[in-house]
C-alpha cells in the first residue's frame, strides 16, 4: 500500500491543523494506521493509531487530549486533526500502515512526511 501525507504547513501557537493520509494501491481497511512525527535532531515519536475498524485508537502521551485520528475506509484516507499546536509539535508527520494497531514504531509501510511548523 502507497500512503501520501498532506495538509502540513505553517500555523500560530495555539492554532489547529488537520492532517490527512491518502491510501493506494492495496486494501485500506485491512490496515491499522499510525501518525508519527521527526523534529530536527530528535528521534522519531508515536503520535497516535487507529485500528482498521476505528475501534481501537490510540495517542501518544505529547498529543493526548488535543489530538483525534479518525479515518474514512470509503475514502482510502485517514486523518490527525490536532489543536492547540505549540511551537514543541513543529516535525515532520509521517502516516503509517501496519496490520497491528498495537506497535508503536517499525511499521511495515510509510508515506512521505509533511511539515508542520507551529510559530509563537
Amino acid at each position: 500500500v502507497q500512503l501520501q501525507a498532506s495538509g502540513g504547513g505553517l500555523v500560530q501557537e495555539g492554532g489547529s491543523l488537520r492532517l490527512s493520509c491518502a491510501a493506494s494501491g492495496g486494501t485500506f481497511d485491512e490496515y491499522s494506521i499510525g501518525w508519527f512525527r521527526q523534529a530536527p535532531g530528535k528521534e522519531r515519536e508515536f503520535v497516535a493509531a487507529i485500528s482498521w475498524n476505528g475501534r481501537n485508537i490510540y495517542y501518544g502521551d505529547s498529543v493526548k487530549g488535543r489530538s483525534t485520528i479518525s479515518r474514512d475506509n470509503d475514502k482510502n484516507t485517514a486523518y490527525l486533526e490536532m489543536g492547540s499546536l505549540k511551537p514543541e509539535d513543529t516535525a515532520v508527520y509521517y502516516c503509517a500502515a501496519d496490520s497491528n494497531v498495537f506497535k508503536r514504531d517499525n511499521y511495515d509501510y510509510w508515506g512521505q512526511g509533511t511539515q508542520v511548523t507551529v510559530s509563537s
